[in-house]
């Protein structure tokens, strides 16, 4: 079972008033590598990536409310991890969160990379030594994302994570293609917001088992922190590189986490999920799948009684009957900018509209411009 690690971060969101998100939904175009999978494009990506820096550097409009950028799994070149970090630290504004996915390494430079910033993550090298210790796993491939948080101060907080279930990457006789199994996560807690979040990685949302799965963890630790601080988890990231965002393995995870099917469930009642997908543009090697990626989405509580629409970027439902209101982003190359609904508590008027989308952004030679986001005539009510 992975560890869920408790970790302070100084971040000064506005009280009372909804915070910001934005999704990179990119293509990935990934091969098969002596180390897991990596990029085909990684200075085309890189410059795809930069634009969006560029852009949320920039902040034109509302993006200088901008609290916390998702880029999907798998989507950053290892070799310009330090740059992206360097682009966070030095340009990004206070109060920023940002999580990225990156190209698969070894577990030796991902152990090298924990000790780099042991700061933040000593708890983690710990977990990592104990594996290590324990058998020749060092140049397993390991599939991580970083989550970097730029302080109230301007310092700057880089933590690490792996992801801790299988793939189909995976599905060979031979053990070298095994990745490896992280064994922790992060919660956040934001001092003084009082705005708890985590952050994983695609299939670690998923069951296992009902009862040694991440996610019943996660519900079981968010409950825990609520009867001992009356708090809960806020705000759920799941980065992604997924071909079946709509399989019935999501639907059932998401009923029962918001639906209180075993148990009531304080800690994770008012969370958002935010799912940020890489785009239909994606290509993996020995994948059939065509079209299938993109669709991400938000996820919040039922009580919050989102209108049904129909428009040609984003669609409102209910996933099939689960208790829950999604919002429903297309499948194309996007940036999605929207708020992250409050506590329902806070205002629980069924006129009052709590998750709005402020711009959907496509991109031509490099720029990214805003679209207008149509009414189909089939919309419904």
């Amino acid at each position: 079972m992975s560890e869920i690690i408790d970790k302070k971060v100084n971040l000064e969101f506005p009280l009372g008033h909804h915070l910001h998100c934005m999704v990179a939904q990119i293509p990935n175009h990934l091969k098969r590598s002596e180390i897991g999978f990596t990029l085909v494009d990684p200075e085309e990506k890189w410059r795809l990536v930069s634009s969006i820096l560029d852009l949320v550097v920039t902040g034109e409009g509302n993006l200088k409310k901008l609290h916390f950028l998702l880029f999907p799994e798998s989507s950053i070149p290892t070799s310009r991890f330090d740059d992206m970090v360097a682009i966070i630290e030095q340009r990004f504004r206070p109060n920023t969160v940002t999580v990225f996915g990156l190209e698969h390494v070894s577990l030796r430079t991902y152990r090298a990379l924990l000790e780099r910033f042991r700061d933040d993550n000593s708890g983690a090298i710990a977990l990592v030594d104990h594996d290590v210790d324990s058998g020749d796993v060092l140049d397993m491939p390991v599939n991580w994302c970083c989550v970097a948080v730029k302080e109230a101060t301007g310092r700057m907080r880089v933590f690490l994570e792996a992801k801790s279930h299988p793939f189909h990457g995976e599905e060979y006789i031979d053990t070298f293609h095994d990745l490896y199994r992280g064994r922790h996560f992060y919660l956040f807690h934001c001092r003084p917001s009082c705005f708890n979040f985590m952050a994983i990685i695609c299939l670690d949302y998923l069951y296992r088992d009902l009862y040694t799965s991440n996610i019943r963890q996660i519900i079981d630790h968010s409950n825990q922190l609520f009867f001992t601080t009356r708090q809960g988890l806020d705000a759920l990231f799941v980065i992604q590189c997924n071909p079946k965002p709509e399989h019935s393995a999501y639907r059932d995870v998401i009923s029962g986490f918001y639906g209180e099917y075993l148990e009531d469930t304080p800690g994770i009642r008012e969370t958002v999920t935010v799912f940020g997908n890489v785009s239909d543009e994606t290509t993996i090697e020995g994948s059939h799948a065509q079209n299938a990626f993109g669709s991400s989405s938000v996820v919040i509580n039922q009580n919050h009684r989102l209108a049904q629409v129909n428009f040609s970027e984003f669609s409102t439902d209910d996933f099939d009957g689960a208790p829950v209101c999604r919002l429903r982003f297309g499948t194309g190359t996007r940036l999605l900018y929207f708020n992250l609904p409050p506590q329902h508590e806070t205002d629980p008027r069924t006129s009052r509209v709590s998750l709005k989308v402020h711009a959907i952004m496509a991109v031509d030679d490099g720029v990214w411009h805003k679209i207008a986001v149509d009414e189909p005539l089939n919309n419904t009510r």
